[in-house]
């Protein structure tokens, strides 16, 4: 399923496939972008932080060309390797390296909450674009990612956004929101370990105890059909997903 190459290290800040106390978080983004991967099929895609390039392999298995694009010069190297028909390119994504109104589709899935200048960004996803071409952005819901706090919870990320903060973002690069959703859980998910599958996760890692073997067991179990997208009641979702127009 995945090449037999020297795996990434897991650094918190990206998934990777294979590893099966990550497989909770892989799944979850894997579902995202198989919902999405319809928007790329024939389509010159640039992924901008593509991380371990599972992603952008995935895309390329229908798009006409896939260009991903990450700024870690050993996540590119990676990427090269392991994804042949993938086109990696090392290049910061506060000027993407490619010419103004050149590609379909840009992919930014689970990055735009790493961004210190999200509206510049945002700015340079507009100019690559041809016009009528589709932004595609995931990304945690900060309601549900870090309730209660101004800051993140995660130490990578510098803002998280919740769905109306999105959609303003991306209405004030100039784009069309043709599409904000929510990913969550599906019943199975919502039944899982008391429905407390992420707080099971975040309790061993914070202490750093050994996992539980119902634990393992139920995160090596989840698969992307345990998750479920929709436009109703955005603020309970767990992952946002847009899908914007030039």
């Amino acid at each position: 399923m995945f090449p037999e190459t020297k795996a990434l290290p897991l650094t918190g800040e990206r998934t990777v496939p294979g590893v099966p106390r990550e497989n909770y978080w892989f799944r979850r983004h894997e579902a995202a972008y198989l919902a999405l991967a319809p928007y790329c099929r024939d389509a010159v895609v640039l992924e901008a932080g593509c991380g371990e390039g599972y992603g952008a392999e995935l895309l390329a298995s229908t798009a006409r060309l896939v260009c991903a694009v990450d700024y870690d010069a050993l996540t590119a190297a990676h990427v090269a390797a392991a994804y042949p028909r993938v086109r990696a390119v090392r290049g910061n994504l506060a000027g993407l390296p490619v010419g103004s109104s050149t590609v379909d589709v840009v992919a930014n899935l689970q990055v735009i909450e790493h961004l210190w200048d999200q509206p510049g960004f945002l700015l340079e996803c507009h100019r690559v674009l041809r016009p009528g071409g589709r932004l595609l952005v995931t990304t945690p819901n900060r309601i549900t990612f870090s309730p209660g706090r101004d800051t993140p919870l995660n130490p990578f990320h510098t803002r998280e956004l919740a769905a109306a903060e999105l959609d303003e973002l991306l209405r004030h690069a100039g784009f069309t929101v043709e599409l904000l959703a929510g990913l969550g859980h599906g019943p199975r998910l919502r039944g899982l370990l008391g429905g407390a599958i992420i707080e099971a996760q975040v309790a061993v890692a914070v202490d750093g105890s050994p996992w539980p073997d119902e634990l393992l067991a139920a995160v090596t179990s989840v698969t992307v059909e345990d998750f479920v997208i929709g436009t109703e009641d955005l603020d309970a979702s767990l992952d946002l997903i847009a899908v914007a127009v030039a």
